[in-house]
C-alpha cells in the first residue's frame, strides 16, 4: 500500500468522527435541553403541589381529641372521669413488613391476639398516614422497653392521651354506660370533622343517650419534624374544646345503699321523686365492670360476661320484664273508683275460690291468697290484705278494653321515656297483643287474671316505679329523668323531652285517698301483707305500699300446695314491693323486684325500707316535711274481715 492510498482513509475517518461528536453533541444537547426543560416545569408549573410536599414532610398535622365531659352525682361526686394514660400508635405508611414488625415488636411490648385483632380492623377505619392505636394503656415498664428499642421501630410511637374511668365499677354501669373504640359501622356515621382524632365514644347508658354533649370539639397542632419525623417544636395549636359535664338526678349512696341491701340477691330497684321525676336510684344486681369494656374487652372476659346465668349485661330496671303480681292492685281499684263502676264502700264477698259469672258448674274457679277467703271486704280492706276476689270480679267487670285503656294512662304496656337508650315497653296484656304476637283470641278468664298482675304481664320496675310516682303525686305523671343540668347549667334544651307534659289521670282526690288508707293498711295494719315485715317500725314518716308476689309457674291441678319452704317459694315466685313516703308529702317512690323471692312482704319490702332509710339519711332536715307528732301511732288499720 502506498501513501497516496492512506491519505483519503484518513480523511474518511476523520469524517466519521466529525459525525460521530456532532451526533455526541447534539445527544447531550438534548438531554440537556430534557433536563433544563424538567427543571423549568417542576420549578414553575409544578412549584406550588411539590413546594406543599417538601413543608408536608417538615409539618405534622396532629388532631387533638376533645377531653370528654365528666359525670356527676346529684352531689357532686364523681361517676365517669378521664385519667392520663400511654398508648402505641403505628403509622401504617411508614411499616414496610406490618406483620414481621408486629411479631418483632411484641417481643418488646406483650401484644395480645386481642391487641392485635382490634388494631387490624382499625388499619381499615384510617388513611395510610393516620396513626392507628395498637395497644391502650401502657404501663410503666412497658414504656421503658419500648423507649429503649424505639429507634428499630420507625413509624411506632407512645402517645399520652385520657382514658375514661369509672371510679364506682359496677355500681353505676346500667346508669352511666361507658365508651369503647369506634368500630366500622359508627364510623360511617360520624361527621369526620369533628371526630378527627377521637377513639372512643358512648356505647351505652348516659354515655350513648348524651354524647353529643359530652363529646366536645377536637382541636389540632401543627409540629415541625426533623428527618425522622421526630417532633421539633410545635408551630402552632388550636386547643381542644372539652365536652360539656354531666349532672345527674342520681344519688351516689342512695345506689350504694340498694345494692347492699339485696346482698347479692338477682333483681332491680328504681327510687323516684314523684314531685318532678327525677331518679334517685336505679339498681340492677348482678352488674359488671364497666372499665373492662373502654379500651377493648378480651374474648375471655366477655365470654364470661354472656355465658353467667344471672346474666350481668341485663339491665333489668329498665328491660327485665316481669309479671308484676299484686301491685297493679291499687291502679287497678283506683280505676274501679274513677270509672264509676264501684265506691271505697262497695264490697265483695271473698270466699277463697271466685267464679266467672254464669259458668258453668266444674269451671275453673280462681283462687284468693287464703283459702276460705277473706270474707266481705271493701275497696281499703283488699288492697291491705291483697284480696284476690275483689280484683278478679274488678277486671271482669271492667273488661279488657277499659281494663286496658285505664292501666295504660299510667305507662305500662310502653316505655317512661327516660332518658337512657334501650327501654323496653313490656307488656299490657289485650286482645290485639295477643292476636298479633300467638294468632289467637282472647278469653274472659284472661282478663280476671289480668286483674291479679298475672298472665300476659310484663312490666319493668322503672315503669312500676313511673306508675307509683304517678299516683303519690295525686295522678300527676312526670317523665323520669336522669340528666339535672350540664356545666352549662339547668338548661331544657339539653334534657329531651320524650313524653307530652304532665297530665291529670285522677278527677277526684277521695278516690286516690282510698287507695293510699289500703297501702298504708298493707303496712301498718296486722292483716296488712307487708305488716310482719315491720318495715314501717321506727320510721318517722308514713310509708305506703303494696306487696306483690308474682307466680313464675302456673298450677296444673286443683290441690293447694301447702310446702311452705323458703327456698321452694323462691324459685317459683318473683318478689315486689312498691311503697312511697312520707304519705301525706310523697317525695320518694320506691319500686324493688327479686327474681327468686318467696314473698314480697319478706323478701322485698326489707329491701324498699333500707333504700328508705338512706333515703332520710341524705335529705336535710330543712327539706323534710313535718312530721305529725301521732303519725305512726294513728296509722290506718283496715276493719277485720267481716264473715259472710
Amino acid at each position: 500500500m502506498n501513501g497516496r492510498d492512506e491519505l483519503p482513509d484518513e480523511r474518511a475517518k476523520r469524517a466519521r468522527f466529525g459525525r460521530r461528536a456532532l451526533a455526541g453533541f447534539a445527544i447531550m444537547l438534548a438531554l440537556v435541553l430534557v433536563v433544563a426543560g424538567r427543571f423549568v416545569f417542576l420549578q414553575v408549573f409544578e412549584h406550588t403541589e411539590y413546594s406543599t410536599q417538601a413543608k408536608a414532610n417538615r409539618v405534622r398535622l396532629k388532631h387533638l381529641p376533645p377531653p370528654r365531659g365528666l359525670i356527676y352525682d346529684r352531689e357532686g361526686k364523681l361517676l365517669a372521669d378521664n385519667v392520663p394514660a400511654f398508648r402505641l400508635d403505628v403509622v401504617p405508611d411508614k411499616i414496610k413488613h406490618m406483620d414481621a414488625m408486629l411479631h418483632r415488636l411484641s417481643a418488646v411490648v406483650p401484644l395480645t391476639a386481642d391487641d392485635i385483632q382490634r388494631f387490624n380492623q382499625s388499619l381499615k377505619q384510617h388513611h395510610a398516614f393516620e396513626a392507628v392505636p395498637l395497644k391502650f394503656r401502657l404501663t410503666e415498664s412497658e414504656r421503658d422497653r419500648f423507649a429503649v428499642d424505639q429507634w428499630q421501630f420507625p413509624g411506632v410511637s407512645i402517645t399520652p392521651y385520657l382514658t375514661r374511668n369509672y371510679p364506682y365499677g359496677a355500681a353505676f354501669a346500667h346508669v352511666v354506660g361507658y365508651v369503647g373504640r369506634i368500630d366500622e359501622k359508627e364510623l360511617q356515621h360520624l361527621d369526620p370533622d369533628r371526630y378527627a382524632g377521637t377513639t372512643h365514644i358512648g356505647k351505652t347508658g348516659l354515655e350513648k343517650e348524651y354524647e353529643n354533649l359530652l363529646h366536645g370539639t377536637p382541636g389540632y397542632e401543627v409540629v415541625e419534624v426533623n428527618a425522622n419525623q421526630r417532633p421539633l417544636r410545635v408551630l402552632q395549636r388550636v386547643p381542644a374544646k372539652p365536652g360539656k359535664n354531666l349532672y345527674l338526678t342520681i344519688d351516689e349512696r342512695l345506689q350504694k345503699a340498694t345494692i347492699d341491701a339485696f346482698d347479692g340477691q338477682t333483681g332491680a330497684a328504681v327510687a323516684i321523686d314523684p314531685r318532678n321525676g327525677d331518679v334517685l336510684a336505679m339498681v340492677t344486681v348482678p352488674s359488671f365492670d364497666p372499665n373492662l369494656f373502654v379500651n377493648g374487652i378480651s374474648q375471655a372476659d366477655y365470654a364470661a360476661l354472656l355465658e353467667n346465668p344471672e346474666k350481668p349485661l341485663l339491665n333489668r330496671a329498665m328491660r327485665g320484664g316481669n309479671p308484676p303480681g299484686s301491685t297493679v292492685k291499687p291502679f287497678l281499684g283506683l280505676g274501679g273508683l274513677e270509672l264509676g263502676l264501684r265506691s271505697p264502700d262497695t264490697t265483695v264477698l271473698s270466699t277463697g275460690t271466685w267464679y266467672i259469672p254464669g259458668s258453668s258448674h266444674g269451671s275453673r274457679g280462681y283462687r284468693d291468697d287464703t283459702r276460705w277467703g277473706a270474707g266481705r271486704v271493701d275497696l281499703i280492706q283488699a288492697i291491705t290484705q291483697s284480696v284476690n276476689t275483689y280484683f278478679y270480679s274488678l277486671a271482669y267487670q271492667m273488661g279488657i278494653g277499659r281494663f286496658d285503656e285505664w292501666m295504660a294512662k299510667f305507662g305500662f304496656g310502653s316505655p317512661t321515656g327516660i332518658d337512657l337508650p334501650g327501654e323496653t315497653g313490656g307488656v299490657l296484656p289485650s286482645p290485639e297483643w295477643k292476636r298479633k304476637t300467638f294468632k289467637q283470641p282472647w278469653y274472659p278468664g284472661e282478663t280476671v287474671i289480668a286483674g291479679i298482675g298475672q298472665g300476659y304481664w310484663m312490666v319493668t320496675p322503672l315503669q312500676l316505679a313511673h306508675a307509683l310516682a304517678t299516683l303519690a303525686d295525686g295522678g300527676l305523671a312526670h317523665t323520669p329523668h336522669l340528666l339535672a343540668a350540664t356545666s352549662d347549667g339547668l338548661g331544657t334544651q339539653d334534657i329531651p323531652h320524650k313524653q307530652p307534659p304532665p297530665e291529670q289521670l285522677t278527677h277526684d282526690p277521695a278516690d286516690l285517698e282510698a287507695v293510699k288508707q289500703g297501702m298504708l293498711g298493707v303496712v301498718y295494719n296486722p292483716l296488712g301483707t307487708a305488716y310482719q315485715a315491720g318495715i314501717g317500725k321506727g320510721f318517722p314518716y308514713l310509708i305506703a305500699g303494696k306487696t306483690g308476689t308474682a307466680e313464675r309457674y302456673s298450677r296444673t291441678t286443683e290441690a293447694y300446695n301447702n310446702d311452705k319452704n323458703l327456698k321452694y317459694l323462691a324459685e317459683r315466685h318473683r318478689a315486689w314491693f312498691i311503697a312511697y313516703t312520707p304519705a301525706n308529702h310523697p317525695q320518694i317512690a320506691v319500686a324493688v323486684m327479686l327474681e327468686h323471692g318467696a314473698w314480697g312482704g319478706s323478701a322485698a319490702a326489707p329491701i324498699a325500707r333500707k333504700m328508705l332509710d338512706q333515703w332520710l339519711a341524705d335529705t336535710p332536715p330543712s327539706e323534710r316535711p313535718p312530721i305529725p307528732v301521732t303519725a305512726v301511732a294513728n296509722a290506718p288499720s283496715a276493719a277485720t274481715p267481716k264473715t259472710p
